[in-house]
């Protein structure tokens, strides 16, 4: 029957399946993982550049309506099947269509991964730096330059990233995600708290907290909606696999709903503590000037250096900043490698620990590559692009667009809209239900092609995002 999943099959898969000791493990490695590079790196300077106020507010608004309808479809359908993506689709059909779907969702993490603790290397090894006092040598125009250029450091600071993730991965999911997840998100928040904190009380800083805040209708642009979209996909782990894999440990008392909402205010929470950490700290150090608040991705590891060497406080304020995005980039690295162990798990049968070794010699490989993208593999280059950056461009711009669209094409025309509410209502009131089918049926799948259509533009050099 339409969305029916076979009782007898989810009751031999639960009885093998790993799962969250309860809702506050689930919560906080969800939000681990949606708490990562996007809110610390990537959301300031977006918000930065994109009109601030008036970015905020569009991602908040995108992020209660479109967001949520992705989080639920996503962690429902892997609770429902008790399957990582692969399985999970696997479970309404077996023709292309299913294997497309479910091999997309699953794929993605496996390439993010690998470039994501080449970056999470970058962060580790900053974190040093300031912890041996070199707040002045970080805050120099080369400094960055020079170190991504140097193929041995930046491959001894990779190894370093991966070896903590594939360490926490064998561990397993209570004994390893779950525990490090209720470590790092803790601290993880205090830390940001105490950096935003320092950085609105910086003179001249006050403008920049107005700018973040109050929005401003002469800073809106087509452009803000569509970066807004990328990165609430980016932010809330959607399009990653992740939440089916994580929906499959996910138990069948946990109220899904107000885990969702729970996810929603820590994701956004953080991420506006981190614009409150690098905006008004760029206003206090430059004035808020306009090359300055574009800086970009250099944001982080160019800029924000300059802004810590400048207060007076820099190894303080550095150290702090780091190990926060440290955490960060941990517990999203984590989630991410999870999503692939968990596919192997369940498609080649495999011991934990064996898929796990699999997860780390991708990471390995790929990552290598990515992270020598900037030295000794320089000279290879895809559409133009690094190593990394078209990975990149691969994973977040082409196929996490595909992979959302595949979930509602899924749901729309195969599981329907009555078995989601019936897992929904399992263990909690669906009070969104009607916004939730509403955005799932006509909303969804425009945003998505708009992300793409915009996103292939862009690289095309059609817009400018």
């Amino acid at each position: 029957m339409r969305g029916e999943v076979s009782s007898e099959h989810s009751n031999q898969t639960a009885i093998s399946r790993s799962s969250f000791s309860g809702k506050v493990g689930y919560v906080l490695a969800v939000a681990g993982s949606a708490v990562g590079l996007g809110n610390i790196w990537r959301f300031p300077y977006l918000a930065a550049k994109y009109g601030g106020g008036m970015f905020l507010l569009t991602y908040l608004i995108l992020m209660l309506t479109f967001g949520y309808t992705l989080i639920i479809s996503e962690t429902v359908l892997g609770r429902m099947t008790r399957k990582s993506p692969v399985g999970a689709f696997g479970t309404f059909g077996k023709s292309l269509p299913y294997k497309f779907g479910g091999w997309i969702n699953a794929v993605i993490p496996m390439l993010i991964v690998p470039y994501y603790c080449a970056i999470g290397g970058w962060v580790t090894r900053y974190l040093f730096e300031y912890l041996k006092g070199n707040a002045s040598l970080l805050a120099e125009d080369t400094n960055f330059t020079d170190f991504i250029s140097d193929g041995v450091s930046v491959e001894i600071w990779f190894l370093v990233f991966t070896f903590m993730v594939v360490l926490v991965i064998i561990a397993g999911v209570t004994a390893g995600v779950e525990r490090v997840s209720k470590i790092m998100m803790p601290l993880l928040v205090i830390l940001a708290i105490f950096v935003a904190g320092f950085s609105v009380t910086r003179p001249g800083a006050f403008e920049g907290v107005k700018y973040f805040l109050i929005p401003n209708l002469e800073n809106f642009s087509w452009m803000t909606v569509v970066a807004a979209m990328g990165q609430m996909f980016y932010s809330l782990s959607i399009a990653m696999g992740i939440l089916y894999t994580y929906g499959s440990y996910m138990k069948k008392d946990v109220d899904v709903e107000k885990s969702t909402t729970q996810v929603e205010i820590f994701d956004t929470a953080i991420a506006m503590l981190a614009g409150l950490m690098i905006i008004p700290a760029v206003f206090a150090f430059s004035g808020g000037a306009p090359e300055t608040l574009q800086a970009g991705p250099s944001l982080m590891f160019i800029t924000i250096p300059k802004v810590f060497a400048s207060m007076g406080f820099g190894n303080i304020a550095g150290t702090l900043f780091f190990l926060m995005v440290l955490f960060a980039a941990l517990t999203s690295a984590i989630s991410l490698a999870e999503t692939g162990v968990s596919t192997f798990e369940d498609q080649l049968g495999w011991s934990r620990r064996s898929c796990s070794l699999l997860m780390g010699v991708i990471m390995l490989a790929l990552g290598s590559a990515s992270a020598l993208g900037f030295s000794v593999l320089s000279f290879v280059t895809i559409l133009g692009m690094s190593i990394l950056d078209f990975f990149d461009f691969l994973s977040n711009s082409i196929m996490m667009p595909l992979a959302a669209l595949s979930t509602c094409i899924l749901i729309i025309r195969v599981v329907g809209f009555r078995a989601i509410a019936e897992e929904v209502e399992r263990s909690s009131a669906f009070r969104r239900k009607k916004m939730y089918n509403f955005f799932l049926k006509y909303l969804a799948p425009i945003c998505i092609v708009v992300i793409l259509l915009s996103s292939v533009a862009n690289v095309m050099g059609w817009i400018t995002l």
